[in-house]
């Protein structure tokens, strides 16, 4: 993927994001089988929606609501707002990080800012993409099913098809 391809795909993305994720995205994409216009099309739509095109590595809510969530992981006091959303596909909860750590060898628990760095950013949702499956799902063109992955229900979804459409006319 070019940087004029990624540009005509992420519209409202600056310039800049667009030249400094343009090598980030390719390398580990690739490391990540996301490879081939439904793939790329689909995790594409989906990163530029959950990152408002590029803008945010962090969630801008303050993470309140994750409190108490067992089903993230999030067992004590703090944990909501310290494990929120983070990288380019807002992977959130303790038991994420735990697993996210785990996989990339990186302790993203002691340390969840990273998550916010634009190399952790791409490569961490790669390897969750990759991870949940959603490779095979975009091969069938599953989207609105790779959504629900990503977000739990289907928040976003017009939003996240517009993108959808220009990637796939794009690439």
């Amino acid at each position: 993927m070019t940087t004029a391809q990624l540009k005509q795909i992420a519209i409202y993305a600056s310039d800049a994001n667009i030249i400094l994720y343009t090598p980030l995205l390719n390398e580990y994409m690739s490391g990540y089988e996301i490879n081939g216009r439904m793939r790329q099309s689909a995790y594409l739509a989906q990163i530029i929606h959950e990152s408002g095109s590029f803008r945010y590595t962090k969630e801008i809510t303050s993470g309140k609501a994750y409190e108490g969530r067992v089903d993230l992981g999030n067992a004590q006091p703090g944990d909501g707002v310290k494990y929120r959303g983070r990288a380019l596909i807002q992977i959130t909860g303790k038991c994420n990080y735990e697993k996210v750590s785990a996989a990339l060898g990186i302790d993203f628990i002691a340390n969840p800012e990273l998550l916010e760095q634009p190399e952790y950013a791409v490569v961490a949702s790669c390897w969750w993409w990759y991870d949940k499956g959603l490779n095979r799902l975009a091969d069938v063109g599953k989207f609105k099913q790779i959504t629900k992955k990503i977000n739990g229900g289907y928040n976003g979804l017009a939003d996240r098809e517009f993108w959808y459409d220009r990637a796939l006319k794009v690439l």
